[in-house]
Formats: structure tokens, C-alpha cells, sequence
């Protein structure tokens, strides 16, 4: 049996993050083939990285997981000063402080790295999730001939770095979350052997899911837009609401926005806006089952797993245009719109409704079912490993 470390920047049942549960649903199921274990921080927050998890090895949903400390709290406000003297020199800033801005963004565990330079013998296969953080930037060299990785990759302007052209270059192959996601990274990066899977994630709902509890729970009568998510500008959060209070201050009939999610701005305080914080797996589904349109404002996403939730149900969805991958999911599945200003949020809003809404649901439905299953995407995983590659095999 191959032994196989996935390496992730946090992770924990309390971690609500794209990348941190992606790899936790991917570690879940491969544990059937692979002698696997997660390496990750011992942070929770990854604003400050600061330790949350005891170090050593612990059991998260029947996946091994190995945490390690992190040495140094980030410090937000230092950190988003040196972030804008980076971005302001994209074009000539010079390695050292590029490799600086990269340990300020952490999180930095000089024991993580220490432990893979020491026992990566151990191990036939890592795979990275996420280009962005530390644990990748700085860990993947030491394995590069047996690296994966998950770039996760978005268009933003810390892709376009000149440290990642060497790291792009390195690992044996990718694992691709998209083709938008695959052919950014093409793109950008000449040199880099884009070899691998596009791969996703499976959604399966639970086996009961009620609409009516979530709006008996929350006394929620009016059709509402749902967003799922961080509460954060970079996800497009701050434009969503203006367009909503744009959107309410025409309408007569009632409407609310419901956010489930951790805060990272304020909210505004607005009577048809509803923040409801964290909430659990069921409540997240109740509220999906109960939601008129899921709402996605993010520019920058490389796969959202809120999309297929929301069709796994039969919700139609309405993203942020420009977005390519938001966009090319809604293509594919035939399952959303997509707008890129206030007018064509407010048109997109009036278009779904009833048939239309039905039936974008129900396409988004049959697309998931078709593409986004385990059985799949187990396959998909299983491939990305040779198994001439496997030395410690049982």
C-alpha cells in the first residue's frame, strides 16, 4: 500500500476553508488505498496562524493527521503594508523579497519542514494543496520528484510572482480542479509540465434535509439569496451587498440575504440582510433546501464546491462573471447565470424565478450527478500515483 502524506496549511473540523476541506474530503476517501496521513500547522485562524491544535499525531474523521507548531503569529497589519509595497514592484521585486513576503504569509512551522527533509524517505507520494502558503512554497523542493501538486490556482496578482516560476517547475505532476484552473496555469507558466487529472470533489447530501426546519429554526418567511462562505471583500462580499441593498430598495416584495460564515469585514447593518454565522453540515444543507438562489461573488475561485452543493439539491445559482471558472461551471452544468455589474445582477435576480429557476436547478442537478461522484474521482486519484512507484507496498 502506498504511503502517501497530503500537505495543507491547516486543518481541523473547525477549519472553513476551500482548500483545508478539500483536502480532508480527498484524504477521507483515498485512506481506502493509501497509507495516508495529513501534515499540516497547528494553526485554526488564517489571519494570525496562531496555534490552536496540540502538535503531534491526532484522528480527524478517521484520516491521521500530523500538526506541527507554528513559530511566528502573523501579524495582519504588518503583513498587508508589505503586501502593498510587493504589489506596487511586482515586476522588479527581487527573489529575497519575494521569499520573505512568503514566510510573513506563513503559516511558518520550521518543524513541518524539518520533518519532511527528515523522513520524506518514508513516503512514496506528496501531494500539496494549494500553491499560496508557506508549507508548499517552502517544502515542495525538498520532495520534488515525487510532489503533486493541487495549485487551486486563481487569477490574482500573487500568481504572477516570479519565486513560483521555479516552484511550477518542479512537481511531477498537477491535479487540476478545472480546465479554467489547468489553462491559467498553462499560461502563466511555459516551462511547467501541466500533467494531471481535472479532478473536483464529490457533494453527497445528507439523507434528510428540511427547508422547512431551517426557516422554522431562523423565522425566515420571504425568499431569500443564499451565500455560504467567508464573509470577506476578496470574495466579493462587500460589492454583494451593495448590489443586494440596490436590489431591496426596488423591490415591494420581501426578500432577505442569508450569510453562513465566519466575518472578516462588517456587515451591514440592513433589516433584509441576515448573518448567521458558522453553522453546522445540516444547517448548512437546510439553508441550500431552503435558499431561492445561491449567490457566489467571489472573482477569484479555482473550484467552488458551493455551486455543486447548491445543484446537488436542485438550486439554480448566480456568480460573479468575472470569474472564468464560476463561469465555466455554470456552462457546463447549465446550471446558473453569471452577471458583472449592479444592472445585470438586478436582471439576473428577475430572470430566475420559477420555471427558469426549476430548471436550472435541475440541469445543475444532473450535471453533478454525472461528473462529481466518488467513484470517479477515487479512479482519478488512484491514477496520479505509478505504481512502479510505490516502494513500500505490503
Amino acid at each position: 500500500m502506498p504511503k502517501v502524506a497530503f500537505v495543507v496549511q491547516r486543518c481541523g473540523l473547525e477549519v472553513n476553508g476551500g482548500a483545508e476541506s478539500l483536502c480532508l474530503q480527498i484524504a477521507q476517501r483515498m485512506s481506502q488505498y493509501w497509507d495516508l496521513e495529513i501534515l499540516t500547522t497547528c494553526a485554526l485562524d488564517y489571519m494570525t496562524w496562531q496555534n490552536y491544535y496540540s502538535p503531534g499525531v491526532s484522528d480527524v474523521l478517521g484520516v491521521k493527521v500530523r500538526r506541527f507548531p507554528v513559530a511566528k503569529p502573523r501579524d495582519i497589519a504588518s503583513f498587508n503594508r508589505l503586501s502593498d509595497n510587493i504589489y506596487s514592484r511586482l515586476k522588479t521585486v527581487s527573489l529575497k523579497e519575494q521569499e520573505a513576503w512568503m514566510q510573513a504569509q506563513g503559516p511558518w512551522s520550521p518543524d513541518l519542514i524539518n520533518y519532511v527533509k527528515a523522513y520524506q524517505a518514508e513516503y512514496d507520494a506528496f501531494i500539496f494543496f494549494t500553491y499560496l502558503y508557506a508549507t508548499t512554497y517552502f517544502i515542495l523542493p525538498w520532495v520534488a520528484q515525487k510532489a503533486y501538486l493541487a495549485p487551486l490556482a486563481h487569477n490574482e496578482w500573487t500568481l504572477y510572482l516570479s519565486m513560483w516560476d521555479r516552484l511550477f517547475e518542479k512537481p511531477r505532476g498537477f491535479i487540476f480542479n478545472t480546465p479554467e484552473e489547468r489553462d491559467l496555469i498553462q499560461a502563466r507558466f511555459f516551462n511547467a509540465k501541466c500533467e494531471g487529472p481535472i479532478v473536483g470533489v464529490a457533494v453527497e447530501p445528507p439523507d434528510v434535509y428540511s427547508a422547512a426546519a431551517f426557516r422554522h429554526n431562523y423565522k425566515i418567511d420571504e425568499p431569500f439569496l443564499l451565500y455560504i462562505g467567508r464573509i470577506d471583500p476578496s470574495k466579493g462580499c462587500e460589492e454583494l451587498f451593495g448590489y443586494f441593498m440596490e436590489l431591496r430598495s426596488q423591490e415591494t416584495k420581501p426578500r432577505k440575504l442569508v450569510l453562513l460564515g465566519k466575518p472578516a469585514m462588517p456587515i451591514p447593518q440592513h433589516p433584509d440582510i441576515l448573518a448567521l454565522g458558522f453553522v453546522d453540515e445540516q444547517t448548512k444543507w437546510d439553508a441550500i433546501a431552503a435558499c431561492d438562489i445561491v449567490v457566489m461573488p467571489s472573482p477569484y475561485e479555482s473550484l467552488s464546491l458551493v455551486l455543486l452543493e447548491a445543484w446537488a439539491v436542485g438550486k439554480p445559482v448566480l456568480v460573479n462573471g468575472r470569474c472564468d471558472v464560476l463561469v465555466g461551471q455554470c456552462r457546463r452544468a447549465q446550471g446558473g447565470l453569471w452577471y458583472t455589474n449592479k444592472d445585470e445582477f438586478l436582471v439576473a435576480i428577475g430572470m430566475i424565478q420559477n420555471s427558469v429557476s426549476y430548471q436550472l436547478g435541475l440541469q445543475g442537478q444532473r450535471f453533478v450527478q454525472s461528473h462529481y461522484v466518488w467513484s470517479k474521482i477515487d479512479c482519478d486519484y488512484l491514477s496520479i500515483i505509478p505504481k512502479d512507484d510505490c516502494y513500500n507496498e505490503n
